[in-house]
């Protein structure tokens, strides 16, 4: 937001700097490459795992960096939490002008 409070604008910019050092930290090369990657496809489903990362590193849960192979892991299991169940439901229809009574 442009037209926001340049204290909050600095203050998203440190939380954003942080989140970068945390994850820098806690993820190998190329991990890191496959987050970046989801994150451009899947903009909210790359910050769930940013989040979750974060709040393991804080409880100190990360044993070393974590691997590609790792993060495919922890990705499952947030979509495995964040999975939506879709139902499409068909509504039809009678049609009262069917073709069925047109036999001429």
């Amino acid at each position: 937001d442009p037209s926001g409070d340049p204290s909050q604008q600095e203050a998203k910019q440190r939380e954003a700097e942080i989140r970068n050092t945390v994850l820098a930290q806690v993820l190998d090369q190329a991990a890191r490459a496959r987050l970046s990657n989801l994150a451009l496809v899947k903009p909210d489903k790359a910050k769930a795992v940013e989040n979750y990362l974060i709040q393991m590193a804080r409880f100190g849960q990360l044993a070393g960096k974590v691997s590609e192979q790792g993060l495919i892991e922890i990705l499952e299991k947030v979509s495995q939490q964040t999975e939506k169940k879709m139902t499409v439901k068909f509504n039809r229809r009678k049609v009262l002008d069917s073709d069925e009574e047109d036999d001429y």
